[in-house]
């Protein structure tokens, strides 16, 4: 192969034809798993072949990362080797790799019923701007960069509503061998991710008041024009669970708990799908419909019911 590069060379390549065609959150992403994990593993490598993928799947697993963390990584190397198969830099041949079998599922973190009431209670007894925001999360299922990214404009209290239509993160970036962080406010990932979720009644008396006296452009979360960035709401949210003295639960466990509270209620499986901002209904079924016995036993008696 007249112009033949290894992995390395190839991906920097890569790099930067990519950065045209994506966000800039994305190519970050894309970034970091190309210098944290394919680079140590693969760079120096001319080919890339099936059996070495599968030994680095294998690895990462041992290394603890989970199954979507390594998928992600792998569309990242595919991308990869397809960029330079079709520049002439590298072959490349179709990469089939396995992963173990699930043994068990891993349990959603999910507030209790009695833990999600006390919260609730403590924060309309407690008013802050940083409280509101667990309140609001509780409320609606939306993401934590989805909550520091909201602004007062964003919450339409005649027609009580909530627009979803930014989100915040902080993102790492190489730019000339020089290693640095910036807090990017971008629209969400997704199409499915803009939309409008209704307000409860309890959450609409929370603000109500307070959008009349608020400025438009100011960040909920600081009721300031900066914003507070998802890693320093999440120790905020830590340190209230210890007062609270309340199981120790991810961030992202409030919106499982939202979920979780919609599906125990019947709430049909489509509206909380599109209230979550999921690209795919599939994502909904998979994270919160597990029936339980009484649910499988009611569906067979059902069945047989209909028979009669």
């Amino acid at each position: 192969m007249v112009n033949e590069k290894n992995i390395c060379q190839i991906a920097i390549l890569w790099q930067g034809d990519k950065r045209q065609f994506v966000k800039k959150s994305t190519f970050a992403v894309y970034s970091l798993i190309v210098e944290t994990h394919l680079l140590p593993a693969f760079g120096n490598l001319n080919t890339v072949t099936e059996k070495e993928v599968q030994e680095f799947v294998l690895q990462k697993l041992n290394d603890g990362l989970s199954q979507k963390t390594i998928k992600d990584m792998l569309i990242v190397l595919r991308m990869i080797l397809k960029f330079g198969a079709k520049n002439n830099y590298c072959p490349y041949s179709p990469i089939d790799v396995i992963f173990p079998t699930d043994r068990e599922r891993q349990e959603l973190e999910v507030l209790s019923i009695t833990s999600q009431k006390k919260i609730m209670r403590f924060v309309e007894d407690n008013f802050t701007f940083r409280n509101l925001g667990i309140y609001i999360c509780l409320s609606t299922g939306i993401r934590i960069g989805e909550l520091c990214a909201l602004t007062w404009d964003d919450i339409d209290t005649e027609r009580c509503v909530i627009h979803i239509r930014k989100t915040i993160q902080r993102i790492y970036i190489r730019e000339n061998g020089i290693k640095h962080t910036e807090l990017l406010i971008d629209t969400p990932k997704t199409a499915t991710s803009i939309r409008d979720i209704p307000m409860t009644k309890e959450l609409l008396s929370i603000i109500k008041p307070l959008r009349k006296i608020v400025k438009g452009d100011y960040y909920v979360l600081t009721n300031d024009e900066s914003p507070t960035e998802p890693r320093t709401y999440r120790n905020y949210y830590k340190k209230l669970l210890v007062k609270l003295d309340i199981p120790p639960i991810k961030f992202h466990g409030l919106r499982h708990s939202f979920a979780t509270r919609c599906i125990e209620s019947q709430c049909d499986y489509k509206t909380v799908s599109v209230l979550l901002g999921h690209s795919n209904i599939s994502t909904t079924l998979n994270l919160y419909v597990h029936p339980n016995f009484d649910q499988k036993k009611k569906c067979i008696d059902k069945m047989l019911k209909s028979l009669k």
